[in-house]
């Protein structure tokens, strides 16, 4: 038997897990954060782009809905938009006590609410347009690319 058949996904909501959402304790920083930032996206690490052939798949990723490309301090990655769905009301984790080490781990000492990431990234790509234009800038040649494949 996998993993698969095994666990049985549920959706959670305050009401049918129980939680008072009032007695839940948010640390103070948290607290000022009206939005959830850090529950309304994925930051997922990629391998540095070098070549055309990254960029050209930079490209096809960031042709999809709610993906951005950002490079900062720690590297370059693909920024999904996307709610977590054991969010609540007031930005309560439904889940707090079972949430995934990612979250647990998380620490606000720098967050997206000091500052965005557009602005803390050295370079924030949110369309398919705004990528190619730093890409014919980075390769001389960019526009050329396709030629060897004919």
């Amino acid at each position: 038997m996998n993993a698969k058949n095994s666990i049985k996904m549920v959706e959670v909501d305050a009401e049918s897990a129980k939680i008072d959402v009032s007695k839940v304790k948010i640390d103070k920083k948290c607290s000022k954060c009206k939005k959830s930032i850090c529950c309304n996206s994925i930051n997922q690490k990629i391998p540095t782009p070098k070549t055309k052939e990254d960029f050209d798949h930079l490209l096809w990723q960031i042709s999809h809905e709610n993906i951005n490309v950002f490079k900062d301090a720690d590297g370059w990655f693909l920024h999904i938009a996307a709610n977590c769905k054991h969010l609540l009301p007031g930005g309560v984790c439904g889940i707090y006590e079972t949430r995934p080490w990612v979250c647990r781990e998380y620490t606000n000492d720098f967050c997206e609410f000091d500052e965005s990431i557009p602005e803390a990234s050295e370079v924030f790509f949110s369309s398919y347009k705004q990528l190619l234009k730093y890409c014919r800038k980075r390769f001389k040649k960019w526009d050329k690319r396709f030629e060897i494949y004919e």
